[in-house]
Formats: C-alpha cells, structure tokens, sequence
C-alpha cells in the first residue's frame, strides 16, 4: 500500500510498496525461536511498522505500481483499496498454533483507518486481535488531533480515530478484557501552532493520558515534511504553512504535551498565556484546567 505520511521515513528504507515475507519464511523463524532454551513463549511483534499490511492496495498498484500523485488512505481511503486483512488473520493464527508459543502479541503496526476500511473482514480482525494479541495496551499512532495539522501529515481525520477507538473499547467489553490504546502523539509538526499544540494537551487531559515520552518534530531528509520545515509552504498545495522552528517554541509546545510534569510548568504557563487560553490555568502542578462552563 502506498501510505506514507508526510514525516515519515519508512518509504526510503522499505520502498513505496509494502513487501511481505511468506507465511513459511515466518513460520520457519518462529519455530527456530521455539526451539531456543531461553525461550519463555512469548513471539512479541509480527509485523513492525506496517504490520496490517500484506499486500498491493489494489490490483492496479500489483500491475503498475503506486500512484505517483495520490495516497492509498490520505485524506480518504481510495475508491480502489482492497482493504483485506484475511492473509494477516491466516498468519497470526498459523503462528499462535505453533507448538511451545503461548502467544502471539502485535506492538507496533496496525493502521487503524486501515482496520476500518476492510468492510469484510474488520470486525473479525479487530475481535481476534483484541482476544489474543494484545498484551494490555495497544500503540497506534493518531498523531495528533487537530484536523488541520492531520491533514499536513497526510493522516486520516480525528474522528476516524475516535471511531476506532469506540469500536476497540466495545470489542474489549464484549470480550471482558481490560485493554487499552496507547496513542503515539507529535509535537510542533509544521501547521501546529501553539493553538493547536494546547488542543492535543487538552485532549492528553481529558484523556487521563500522560505520556513519558514526546516525539516532537524534526525534519529527516528527503520527507515532505521536512520540505514544510525548510520552506513553509506545502507541496501538495503550495499553501504557506506554519512551522514552528525555534528550539523555545518547540520546548513550549512539547511541554503542553507532558502537562502534568512539574518542571515544565512554567513553559506550559507561558503557552497557555500565548495561546490566550488563561482559562486553562490552575494552581497545582498540573496547570491544564477544564475551562469553566459558560452559563446559558
């Protein structure tokens, strides 16, 4: 699938179309680890960074290849994506079978908006995924929660995430298991201002979520978004786009993020001050107040 948000650099080391090892090179592996002494039954990711991938998006793209001017799933799935997680489902269960495997977890890949396109076999992926392959928590990567920030990283639309989200929690209740998501967020991308940098801490807020760890922006070579930072226009469009560069914005808006963490009050105070959003200041060290409800 051609998916690649604008940050990210995994089409210049994996290439635009996602390839895929065979269920026996897979199988062969697991087994081999198996067999090691110290092994205690536990395979802990199959799949990596695209894990629900397992195959072209489409037929087209298996005869021609990607698009060169269009994404798979941003802004909208494409009218052509064969969404399909059956070969992904056959391999899970094909490796939670293997003698000595006690279980199969998946940490780190799955495209939700992905999991939500595949109108056949979705909802039998995210119950099997949700039953034996999470280990407590799953991370999946919404990035942020602004909707205009989403769309400079070429990601799908907050409420696509909260629409996963829902469905996640109603599987785990259904199944009677306590599962949670962990969402990876990103500061000071370029188009955050720091209107939407108090947004996403709000969102951290209502959430219960207090990350230990920020990823903030920085540009890699040869992305689009470092394009962004270099220029401050977006190529797609050739819209200037707001880029916050200097090393104090960047400590401000990734400070928003981490809230709760006394030492980043004072930056988290000078946010909010710049933001104009004084409604959010408390007195405590976690200085990110609801706003006080409007009467009427």
């Amino acid at each position: 699938a051609r998916v690649e948000c604008s940050f990210c650099a995994l089409t210049f080391h994996q290439g635009r179309i996602v390839q895929a090892r065979s269920h026996e090179s897979l199988e062969a592996e697991a087994r081999l680890i198996a067999e090691d002494p110290e092994f205690k039954g536990y395979i802990h990711d199959v799949g990596g960074p695209t894990a629900n991938f397992r195959g072209p998006a489409c037929a087209k793209q298996a005869e021609h290849g990607a698009c060169p001017g269009k994404r798979c799933l941003s802004p909208e799935p494409c009218r052509r994506l064969d969404a399909d997680h059956a070969d992904y489902l056959a391999l899970l269960r094909r490796l939670r079978a293997l003698p000595g495997v006690k279980k199969v977890f998946v940490r780190s890949g799955i495209r939700f908006d992905y999991v939500l396109a595949d109108k056949e076999h979705g909802d039998e992926f995210l119950h099997e995924l949700c039953e034996h392959h999470v280990s407590g928590q799953l991370r999946v990567a919404p990035e942020h929660v602004s909707d205009a920030v989403l769309a400079v990283m070429g990601k799908p639309r907050n409420q696509v995430y909260a629409r996963f989200a829902e469905r996640f929690a109603r599987m785990n209740e259904k199944l009677g298991k306590k599962q949670f998501l962990v969402p990876y967020l990103m500061s000071s991308h370029p188009g955050s201002t720091l209107e939407e940098a108090v947004e996403l801490a709000e969102y951290c807020r209502d959430l219960g979520y207090n990350p230990e760890q920020v990823q903030d922006f920085y540009p890699t070579p040869g992305s689009m978004s470092t394009a962004m930072y270099c220029t401050g226009v977006d190529p797609r469009t050739m819209e200037p786009v707001y880029v916050p560069k200097s090393p104090h914005e960047k400590a401000l808006q990734r400070a928003l993020i981490q809230y709760r963490d006394p030492k980043n009050r004072e930056l988290v105070l000078e946010a909010l001050r710049r933001a104009g959003r004084t409604d959010l200041v408390g007195h405590g060290p976690g200085c990110l107040v609801r706003p006080p409800r409007k009467e009427g």
